[in-house]
């Protein structure tokens, strides 16, 4: 995903749905964590969202809207563990990264994979299968960030009790967003799918959204 076109016209299309509205890797989860005020993302009021996303919710509307309780954050027990590891690590081996423009002849299109997709494509199924699983949907979050490259890229960020933890197409382990490389720019707001939270500070420090491990 290397581009996020915004404009007034979806904030249009948004206004007028219902109210309320890489690769293959063996994926491990840090054995041992503990809550940390650090490990927990803060936003910086509303943001738009990729204009993937607004076609998406064209598409699929009724997954565009708030449905269920609102949890703020859910616990990490060793079931709910094991379903992030086995999720991620089923969609990262099934699922062969190409490009939008490759695939689809375009520059972002946001939709589940058949075999094939993009970093966007990997969040949404494994999004749908965690909640499948019982995971609330306000505790599974699209997250755009920059990546090493300064390219824009998405994964999904599980909203635990002992931390925001992210699952990348391109990394083997889940590990919280402190420990990517990555400057984190917008996520989806917990309370409603539609919208969308800024990351980055009104002073535009991205220090303070950019992980503090960067390699």
């Amino acid at each position: 995903m290397k581009e996020f076109v915004l404009g007034s016209a979806f904030l249009m299309f948004i206004s007028s749905l219902p109210a309320g509205v890489s690769n293959g890797h063996t994926v491990q989860l840090e054995p041992q964590l503990a809550p940390q005020k650090a490990a927990f993302l803060q936003s910086f009021g509303n943001s738009l969202p990729p204009i993937g996303y607004v076609t998406f919710c064209r598409e699929h509307e009724a997954e565009c809207k708030p449905s269920g309780p609102i949890v703020d954050r859910m616990q990490l027990t060793a079931q709910k563990r094991a379903d992030l590891e086995q999720v991620n690590r089923y969609v990262n081996q099934s699922v062969s990264p190409v490009t939008d423009l490759d695939l689809y002849g375009k520059v972002e299109v946001w939709t589940y994979p058949s075999g094939k997709g993009d970093c966007e494509d990997y969040v949404l199924l494994k999004r749908r299968m965690l909640i499948e699983r019982g995971w609330p949907e306000s505790t599974l979050l699209i997250t755009v960030v920059r990546d090493e490259n300064n390219e824009g890229h998405a994964v999904l960020t599980a909203r635990t009790d002992v931390g925001d933890l992210v699952l990348d197409n391109k990394r083997q382990q889940i590990v919280r967003w402190t420990d990517t490389p990555y400057t984190f720019v917008k996520q989806q707001s917990e309370r409603n799918p539609l919208v969308w939270s800024s990351l980055t500070p009104p002073n535009g420090d991205s220090s303070q959204t950019t992980a503090s491990h960067s390699r």
